[in-house]
């Protein structure tokens, strides 16, 4: 009996030890926790680990804290995870980074890339649909297969689905003829209209231009029948906590490494030349947009 109470005793202590400690919280040596941020899924998983892993150890050498990229499966976990607390830092869309701050009162968009302010679709379509490109909408794309990318996108979906109405004065699903279908990436649109599994698509014009460059989407086939006027889009919005659990002024710190990350490798991850400062004030266009469109929650 003795020696069963002992294991007991021990395991009851370790467990209220790691209840009271772990990653999440500080150490009683005053350790930082983990500062952890995301990002949408806008790529492939494996695109995004590559990228998102050397800048949070930039994060960490320039914060002076342990700082991990925690992956999100879909652009409205990205969301959650940042409404949760759960990460402190996401690099967002237009649209997400106006929802979590919709959510969380206080969040601050900081950083963006130097392109995001003037940002635009491509709406692309397979050689073989019969759509010729145009300096003007593709009133063609209707009676045609038509994908989006994510539903939460704001290059892949919220725009495009805007200017579907703005220029023909029907929601998508009237003007296509049929329910338009949503891929889940920029990168999987362009390969379902590639190969002609949807005749013709919305997609982030860096991703196709990425690809393209890569080697990964052949433009005489997949091609660019028209692009978007401008608009704003990506964006690193902070967590109104950081500042309680790191300290005060480490929100504008952040801000100032975010600013300063030259690296052009860095960078290319994110397929922008440099970055410049945000405010939520930059995004009251998309705002009213996903209001007017419903896809605010």
């Amino acid at each position: 009996m003795r020696s069963i109470f002992t294991f007991g005793l021990v395991a009851l202590l370790t467990f209220g030890l790691a209840a009271c400690g772990g990653d999440d919280a500080s150490n009683n040596d005053g350790a930082k926790p983990t500062f952890k941020f995301s990002a949408i899924p806008d790529k492939d998983q494996t695109r995004l680990i590559e990228k998102f892993g050397p800048v949070a150890e930039y994060l960490s050498k320039e914060l002076g804290v342990p700082v991990e990229y925690v992956p999100a499966a879909k652009y409205s976990a990205s969301v959650e995870l940042f409404v949760n607390g759960e990460v402190m830092l996401a690099w967002f869309g237009g649209l997400t980074g106006v929802q979590a701050r919709e959510r969380v009162k206080g969040a601050r968009a900081i950083a963006q890339g130097v392109e995001d302010p003037k940002y635009m679709s491509y709406f692309i379509a397979n050689k073989d649909s019969g759509i010729e490109p145009g300096d003007d909408f593709p009133t063609a794309i209707a009676g045609k297969s038509f994908t989006f990318g994510s539903k939460s996108s704001t290059s892949g979906r919220m725009m495009p689905e805007h200017f579907i109405r703005e220029n023909t004065g029907k929601s998508p699903k009237d003007f296509i003829g049929s329910e338009p279908q949503f891929s889940g990436s920029h990168d999987k649109t362009c390969e379902l209209v590639e190969k002609g599994s949807v005749m013709a698509g919305a997609v982030s014009y860096k991703t196709y231009e990425r690809r393209v460059r890569e080697g990964q989407t052949d433009p005489n086939v997949c091609r660019i029948i028209w692009k978007t006027p401008y608009y704003a889009d990506y964006n690193f919005t902070a967590h109104p906590k950081l500042d309680e659990v790191y300290g005060e002024g480490f929100t504008d710190k952040l801000q100032k490494v975010l600013l300063a990350m030259k690296d052009e490798k860095l960078l290319a991850g994110f397929e922008r030349s440099g970055m410049i400062p945000a405010t939520n004030a930059d995004f009251d266009g998309i705002r009213e947009l996903a209001m007017k469109l419903g896809m605010l929650e």
